[in-house]
């Protein structure tokens, strides 16, 4: 089969590679219909996250029908035929954390267990296509793919809702909405969301959703904050504002009531000498994460607010503003997305019509052009927003 295979920092190629097979009783096999490239597969491609290797089948959004099942999979939970959309954790279902609905927690489905726990302290879940630190499971940007203890891991589409209404349900929609969740968000609340990409924008629709009164895009791309002044969001553009001064103005002097880094370690910063200290040290290693979002979020938000980081960060990070975060009394959350958790009351809100995924999209390629995918998300060129590829 052919997938998009990881050959080297800042390099992918469309590989021919050999077809998954079923390897235990609950896996089944997924002929992928649609994927897309998500702005975390940029880390492993930029080099970012260790334990990456050459050949190494990328990609974390996918979803497809089963084609066929193992023998464990339990009657009436899927059956060849089925539409799914795989989460991009895995989980078993029965450990102390995916009871706890902490999917991405799950303590049984990382082989590489070890590895992740020298890293972070404890394991994390295992991860489709997110270097061997998360397992090393091959990704689903390939024309097929292994779904893990599949009965746990796939979630059926049973209407006729198209790929794309469904696709985003695998990461970003669920991450985004996930990031809002955990704002706590009240009637009449602002929410400043660092990051205009696919999971800022669905932050932001589901800051809106769950009651936010204004909601407030920062980025630098003009055209990432024209797509979200299009859905009615104040914007900022932090090259050539001062961010935190213009949520000062726009809150009373207050600041937001709930900020969401939807950034990440890449972040840049508009001020240049800030941004050159933290990539001199990421370049020397003296840190592996830019933090600016998250610095600049803590520092803007106001005393007693939430600040909730669903941007991905892989290691250690320099600066963190301790004190702002301790002596304003400011709650600080986090997480992989939970994804499981999400996955059904997201597809209500689409059937409602009250989320609408596809609005980020902006490019469809073909599988075999992955390659050009990337270089055009990761350079933002074409206003490159969201890339679907179809096998």
């Amino acid at each position: 089969m052919k997938a998009n295979c990881w050959t080297g920092r800042n390099s992918v190629e469309v590989q021919e590679v050999p077809d998954p097979s079923i390897l235990n009783s609950r896996d089944a096999i997924v002929k992928i219909t649609s994927t897309a490239i998500c702005g975390s597969d940029l880390h492993l491609l930029d080099g970012y996250v260790p334990t990456m290797q050459k050949g190494d089948i990328m990609g974390h959004e996918f979803m497809g029908e089963v084609i066929e099942v193992g023998p464990g999979i339990g009657d009436g939970t899927l059956r060849v035929g089925d539409r799914v959309v795989v989460p991009f954790p895995i989980a078993c279902g029965a450990c102390a954390s995916c009871r706890a609905e902490l999917y991405s927690c799950c303590e049984n489905t990382n082989p590489n267990a070890g590895v992740s726990e020298k890293m972070f302290g404890h394991p994390t879940a295992g991860i489709y296509g997110y270097s061997h630190l998360t397992g090393g499971f091959a990704g689903g940007q390939a024309e097929y793919a292994r779904v893990v203890l599949a009965d746990a891991n796939a979630l059926k589409i049973e209407s006729d809702l198209t790929d794309e209404q469904v696709l985003f349900l695998s990461d970003i929609l669920p991450t985004g909405y996930m990031g809002a969740e955990m704002c706590d968000i009240k009637d009449g609340d602002v929410v400043a969301v660092w990051g205009a990409g696919p999971v800022g924008q669905f932050a932001m629709d589901s800051a809106r959703v769950l009651g936010a009164e204004k909601v407030v895009a920062i980025d630098k791309e003009p055209y990432r904050l024209d797509m979200a002044a299009a859905q009615g969001y104040a914007t900022i553009n932090f090259e050539d504002t001062d961010v935190r001064s213009a949520l000062l103005d726009l809150t009373g002097g207050r600041g937001p009531d709930k900020c969401i880094d939807a950034v990440g370690l890449e972040a840049t910063h508009g001020a240049s000498h800030v941004a050159f200290y933290d990539r001199a040290k990421q370049a020397v290693r003296s840190e592996t994460d830019r933090p600016h979002a998250l610095r600049q979020a803590i520092m803007s938000c106001r005393s007693g607010g939430v600040v909730s980081v669903i941007g991905v960060y892989g290691g250690l990070i320099d600066k963190f503003p301790a004190g702002a975060w301790m002596n304003r009394s400011l709650t600080l959350r986090t997480g992989q997305c939970h994804v499981h958790k999400y996955m059904k009351p997201l597809l209500d809100l689409i059937e409602q019509g009250r989320i609408d995924p596809t609005r980020i999209i902006t490019h469809r390629l073909p599988l075999t052009e992955a390659p050009t995918g990337y270089d055009l998300f990761k350079n933002k060129q074409d206003h490159c927003e969201k890339v679907v590829l179809t096998p």
